[in-house]
């Protein structure tokens, strides 16, 4: 079976969040922050991933006319400039490429538009504009399948029954998203959800903060998963429940034990698992 063209997407803001490419404050000491795109690229130069995918592109929707995404971005920038902090180390190549050159920006520009009011029907139109950009770059791109990691906004046209990326498109997220599960983290907020729950609280609403007592859950996990028009609850292709959590860990400090014990796994796994499936389309 010839390799699969991989294309990835992400949110450099959410990396940023992350403080991505840097070390960290962890446990009285320093603990380099590797991005699941930096675990990725070194897999498929030193795996037997390599084998079965080539990564294509790296597409970003952060928009660099918007004030918010700037002061988000303040330390890192919208691309990789000489001298400055980035999400990766500047010189990390990938199957032979260098990492940077694989950078697409299609910026998700309607998000300036307010949700309500007058001006939803121009955000919804420039939210599909925004879609049919991505799926022309896909195309050009000849991905066959993609994988999403940290974007922050829903996908809508590009994953419905019936579209061009339907069940092509999966979802690398820092919790568990199995429906039901005792350990289910959806949303945004899966981190800092597993933290409370560790701590026996659960939040009833984020904006205040406001939670409510319950039994603890002192683990975590990450799930890849395809990509449908919900959050995060799309099918289960592989997921990993192997993060403890201390009640005492920061939010960075969970973060870094989670992507080391069950993200980085969840998406090798989820990858691993999307070729077993491609070489029996094959046959």
């Amino acid at each position: 079976m010839s390799k699969k063209k991989l294309v990835y997407i992400l949110s450099l803001r959410n990396a940023a969040a992350d403080r991505a490419g840097q070390d960290i404050e962890y446990k009285g000491g320093l603990r380099y922050m590797k991005s699941p795109l930096e675990f990725l690229a070194e897999r498929l130069n030193e795996t037997g991933l390599g084998e079965l995918y080539s990564l294509e592109g790296v597409i970003y929707d952060d928009d660099e006319g918007s004030a918010a995404d700037r002061e988000k971005l303040k330390h890192y920038g919208f691309s990789c400039q000489p001298g400055r902090q980035w999400i990766h180390p500047a010189d990390l190549t990938v199957q032979g490429r260098p990492l940077t050159s694989l950078l697409h920006a299609i910026p998700s520009t309607y998000r300036r538009l307010p949700r309500t009011g007058a001006n939803a029907p121009a955000r919804a139109a420039q939210k599909s504009e925004f879609e049919r950009r991505l799926l022309d770059r896909l195309i050009a791109l000849d991905a066959d399948f993609v994988v999403l990691d940290g974007l922050l906004v829903i996908l809508d046209e590009l994953v419905l029954p019936g579209a061009p990326y339907h069940r092509r498109i999966a979802n690398i997220h820092p919790g568990v998203t199995r429906l039901g599960s005792r350990y289910e983290r959806r949303g945004a907020y899966a981190t800092l959800d597993a933290l409370h729950g560790a701590r026996g609280e659960k939040v009833v609403d984020w904006t205040t903060g406001k939670t409510r007592p319950v039994p603890p859950v002192n683990k975590t996990g990450a799930s890849f998963h395809y990509v449908d028009n919900g959050i995060d609850s799309g099918e289960v292709i592989f997921d990993v429940l192997e993060t403890d959590i201390d009640v005492n860990d920061t939010i960075l400090e969970l973060r870094w034990n989670n992507f080391h014990k069950s993200l980085f796994p969840a998406l090798e796994g989820g990858l691993a698992t999307m070729a077993d499936s491609f070489a029996k389309e094959a046959i």
